[in-house]
C-alpha cells in the first residue's frame, strides 16, 4: 500500500482479513475461499447457488474460518445492494473485496438478444462496479484494504464468438485500471487478475446461441487448476500487483498483441478462408447431387449460409 509520505509498502497481512467474495461456490471461488480459510480469514461468500455456497461454507469453517453466506443474483441490482447492506451488518468493516463471479455467452454476436446482452454484462461488469462503489467508503478506512476483479486474458485479447464476455471484461480491466490510478494514494490495492483457460465450468454452462453447437473446450494441457489461480490471486493481493498473467497461453497472447497484432488478423484470416474452402467443397457437391437428379439446385452454399458462421 502508499503510506502518507507517499512510500510504498507491501500488504502482507491477510490472516484474519474480513473479505467479501463473490462466485465463491465453485471453480476458482471456491478455491479462493478455502485458502483464505486456512489464513481464518472472516469470510463473506456470495453466489446464487445455495447448495454450492453451503459446501464452501462447512469446509471453510473446518479450516477455522467464520463465514456467512449470501445467495445472490448478481444481475438484480437490488438484490447485489441488499446483499452488501447485509453483509456490512454481519460483517461491520471489509478489508478485501474480490470480484471474481462470471458468466459466458458462445455464438454469433448477431444472433445475441438484448436480454442476454444485459444479463452479461449486469454479472461480469455491472455487479462488480456497483458492489466497489458500495464498499469503496468502508475500504477507504481500513488501513490495508484491497480490490480484486477477476478480469481474464479475454479482457486484453479478444477472439470471435464470445463478443460479450470479451466486452464485459474489457470493460473490468478499464475499471480496474482507474480504480488503481485514483485510488493508490489512498492506500487501497487494486489488481487485475487475467488467467487464460481454467478447468472450471465455465465454458460448459456458457449460455448458447443454438443448442445444436456445442461450447469448444480448450484442451487441459493449456488450463491452469482453479488452485493455482487462487494462489496467484492471494500472493497478487499480498504484494499489490498490478495485474497477474496466468498460462502460458496467456502472456503469449498478450505479447503477440502488444508486438505483433497484426498476426492475429491473420490467424482470424486462415480460419475465415477455411470455412469459405470448406463451403465451396459443401456447395459443388449439392450441384453434383443435384445434377445427378437433373435438376439444378435451388440451395447452394454460399458464404454466410452455414449455421454460425460469422461474416
Amino acid at each position: 500500500m502508499i503510506v502518507k509520505d507517499g512510500t510504498f509498502r507491501q500488504m502482507r497481512k491477510l490472516e484474519g482479513a474480513n473479505v467479501f467474495l463473490t462466485g465463491a461456490a465453485s471453480g476458482i471461488g471456491r478455491q479462493i475461499a478455502l485458502q483464505l480459510a486456512s489464513l481464518k480469514c472472516r469470510l463473506l461468500l456470495v453466489d446464487c447457488d445455495q447448495n454450492g455456497l453451503d459446501e464452501v461454507a462447512e469446509q471453510s469453517v473446518a479450516l477455522g474460518a467464520v463465514v456467512s453466506t449470501y445467495c445472490c443474483d448478481l444481475a438484480n441490482r437490488d438484490q447485489v445492494e441488499q446483499t452488501v447492506m447485509a453483509a456490512l451488518r454481519d460483517s461491520e468493516v471489509i478489508d478485501v473485496l474480490i470480484n471474481n463471479a462470471g458468466v459466458a455467452y458462445y455464438g454469433s454476436t448477431h444472433q445475441m438478444t438484448q436480454e442476454k446482452w444485459d444479463w452479461l454484462m449486469s454479472v461480469n461488469l455491472l455487479a462488480p462496479i456497483q458492489i466497489t462503489q458500495l464498499l469503496l467508503p468502508h475500504l477507504l478506512k481500513r488501513p490495508e484494504s484491497h480490490i480484486v476483479n477477476m478480469c481474464s486474458i479475454s479482457g486484453l485479447v479478444a477472439g470471435g464468438r464470445f463478443a460479450a464476455y470479451h466486452t464485459s471484461k474489457f470493460g473490468l480491466i478499464g475499471f480496474t485500471e482507474s480504480l488503481r490510478a485514483e485510488y493508490r494514494r489512498s492506500g487501497i490495492g487494486v489488481s487485475a487478475i487475467c488467467p487464460g483457460p481454467v478447468q472450471t465450468d465455465l465454458y460448459r454452462s456458457a449460455e448458447r446461441a443454438t443448442n445444436d453447437r456445442s461450447v469448444p473446450q480448450p484442451p487441459a494441457i493449456v488450463c491452469a487448476s482453479p488452485q493455482r489461480v487462487a494462489s496467484l490471486t492471494i500472493k497478487a493481493i499480498r504484494r499489490n500487483r498490478r495485474m497477474v498473467l496466468i498460462t502460458p497461453m496467456a502472456h503469449g497472447l498478450f505479447q503477440l498483441k502488444r508486438f505483433l497484432p497484426g498476426l492475429l488478423d491473420v490467424v482470424s484470416g486462415l480460419s475465415r478462408s477455411k470455412k469459405r474452402r470448406y463451403q465451396e467443397r459443401l456447395r459443388r457437391e449439392e450441384e453434383r447431387l443435384a445434377a445427378l437428379h437433373g435438376t439444378v439446385s435451388d440451395h447452394s452454399v454460399v458464404e454466410g449460409d452455414l449455421p454460425g458462421h460469422a461474416a
